[in-house]
């Protein structure tokens, strides 16, 4: 097959154009202003920007848009080539969403990789004290990588789920807009590049945060760092659109909002952040960007800027991200815990509308990460105590968990096991999130490793574990075939008790005064041991992913039929074949009953043939 029968192919090379005509065009640009034609900095971020936007161009994405606009007709018939293999349209621009979820999905894995492969090569730095083998600034650009590749896996995963999941809970057969859906995953593939490039230009020291002024001087790779993150912003404000219309406008008859499954609720949710917030990353990155490039003042305090605007811009998106990334794994596990306790979910409503309550109040508790920044004194108390205020919502779903369990008939395949190790390690994250919140402990915990285990018991409680559950529970949804119980039980088992002594050993050390972001330490401090055990147990983890991600393949290549209700669920896309239709329902189907009363003789959720009941 012909090479540029890909649409990654014509994309990756029309962003190599692009991005040479870019910088020709700021060169030329340049000359007519009477400068020199080189100023490396101007005339790379020039062409890095147009060569991404010449990647959407090139792998299709606009093509449909491009069109409309010449007056030429388009085909709203999605319907794959069946001259071609099927595995083509997953390297093409495509506008079934399942297609669209399952690129969201491997790319997240992808990137969890990377980020993963990151973090170990910076921890077996970390395994003793004195420098062993990596320069500093090497150090400090992994470590800022693996923060930001990771955060940018979790996004590309929620995008996976809620692609792939929401039109087939709500009895849609599509998103409301198809090609906007697709646009907004590839996207994500220029940045992508962009932000793994900063390896190669210069790398930088500033950390996942990107504060000024550190971003201000840094090497020529934060401006990639920059680029990249603000097209992966850009996917999220996109997908949000999407899934808001979708939610609100295409629910099946009979499904109203209190008969919506949960993790529709965290989806929306979630949207409604990502939707509001991303901007303002967005306008920060910008604004440093501009900074470097034509010697703006926005945060040069020696120049009128406040380098403080900046955390704010920062944080009042990335704190509400925090929720971005866990309210759709929380939503995960209020799916997934009544199907294998058969019983009901507890507390309904007050599940459904948690999830708004923390999307609300993660507006209101960004400058608790700045209590040591030097803003204004009297805003700490009422940071802190709207910080507080978010354990309400999060503990209505743990008290709803735990009622939904209770007195259960509980079985313990794989996607339970994670979804019981996910409410373990969220449980964690969310006892060691108040002292970090509370000004008088967070004064002496901000900048530790505790911090660096509470934020890590936060993302693999509330996004990599119930993540996790997802992609077993739905694996033979998606692929029509089933997976090895026995390697998936092996992952969690390696896992589980490797993250808890990972966390845990890092947030001893963090109370015993170990700084973070951080490539040596004092070894009469003692931290060699602990900082082995973390760095062997960041490597068990590890090995458990690449099981993970070896079953899938083989259980995807050659694993036994799945067919029927595999799980005995009461959602809509469980009650059609596995892998769904291309179309997902061949008629419309009708909500009649509730989605979580497991265990009740006689209870209806889903009518997939509505039509035949009336006419009884």
């Amino acid at each position: 097959m012909n090479l540029l029968s890909s649409g990654l192919v014509r994309g990756l090379l029309a962003q190599t154009l692009g991005t040479s005509v870019g910088m020709a065009f700021v060169m030329a640009v340049r000359v007519a202003l009477g400068l020199p034609a080189w100023n490396r900095e101007p005339v790379v971020v020039g062409g890095a920007l147009v060569g991404a936007i010449a990647f959407v161009f090139g792998v299709g994405a606009v093509s449909d848009w491009m069109k409309l606009a010449r007056g030429e007709q388009i085909s709203d018939d999605h319907t794959p080539d069946p001259d071609k293999p099927a595995w083509i349209r997953y390297f093409n621009v495509d506008y079934d969403h399942k297609v669209i979820g399952i690129q969201y999905g491997v790319t997240s894995m992808i990137l969890l990789l990377v980020a993963g492969l990151f973090a170990m090569i910076f921890r077996t730095e970390l395994a003793k004290s004195g420098m062993q083998f990596l320069p500093p600034e090497v150090y400090n650009t992994l470590m800022s990588l693996h923060g930001i590749v990771m955060i940018g896996s979790i996004l590309l995963g929620v995008g996976a789920m809620s692609n792939y999941l929401v039109p087939l809970m709500i009895g849609a057969n599509d998103m409301a807009f198809p090609r906007l859906n697709s646009l907004a995953f590839w996207v994500n593939v220029p940045g992508i590049i962009l932000l793994l490039s900063s390896l190669f230009l210069g790398g930088f020291d500033t950390g996942w945060t990107g504060y000024p002024p550190n971003s201000v001087y840094a090497a020529l790779g934060v401006q990639m760092f920059f680029l990249g993150v603000y097209f992966i912003g850009l996917s999220s404000i996109l997908g949000s659109i999407n899934l808001i219309v979708t939610i609100v406008r295409m629910r099946a008859p009979g499904m109203t909002y209190m008969r919506m499954p949960i993790f529709v609720w965290a989806a929306l949710a979630t949207a409604l952040i990502g939707f509001t917030a991303t901007q303002l990353i967005g306008l920060s990155f910008q604004m440093v960007i501009l900074e470097r490039i034509f010697d703006m003042s926005f945060f040069d305090g020696t120049d009128g800027g406040n380098p403080i605007l900046f955390q704010h811009l920062f944080w009042f998106y990335s704190h509400p991200a925090v929720y971005v990334f866990v309210l759709p794994g929380l939503g995960i596990i209020s799916e997934l815990l009544p199907v294998f306790a058969r019983k009901p979910l507890f507390g309904y409503k007050w599940v459904a509308f948690s999830s708004m309550g923390i999307a609300l109040v993660g507006f209101f508790v960004w400058a608790h990460h700045m209590f040591t920044s030097g803003m204004a004194t009297y805003l700490r108390v009422p940071f802190m105590y709207s910080t507080m205020l978010v354990a309400v919502p999060t503990g209505v779903k743990f008290f709803s968990w735990v009622g939904t369990i209770w007195r259960g008939k509980i079985s313990f395949p794989t996607p339970m096991l994670f979804t019981l190790g996910a409410v373990v390690v969220f449980l964690i994250g969310g006892l060691t999130g108040p002292p970090n919140g509370l000004v008088a402990t967070n004064l002496h915990l901000h900048d530790t490793y505790w911090v660096v285990g509470h934020f890590h018991n936060t993302m693999f409680g509330g996004f990599i574990f119930p993540f996790f559950a997802a992609i077993y529970f739905w694996f033979p949804k998606m692929s029509g075939r089933k997976y090895s119980e026995t390697l998936g039980k092996l992952h969690f088992w390696l896992m589980f008790p490797a993250f808890l002594i990972m966390s845990l050993v890092q947030m001893r050390v963090g109370l015993l005064g170990m700084r973070r972001r951080i490539s040596d330490y004092d070894p009469a401090l003692g931290f060699d041991d602990s900082h082995m055990v973390i760095t062997i147990a960041g490597f068990v983890i590890g090995v458990s992913v690449l099981i993970m991600v070896w079953n899938l393949i083989r259980s995807a290549r050659r694993g036994e039929q799945a067919t029927g209700n595999l799980w005995n669920s009461r959602s809509p896309e469980w009650q059609i074949p596995s892998p769904v239709p291309l179309h997902n329902y061949e008629q419309p189907i009708a909500v009649v009953g509730k989605p979580y009363d497991y265990g009740l003789p006689g209870s209806v959720y889903v009518d997939m043939n509505p039509s035949a009941s009336s006419d009884k």
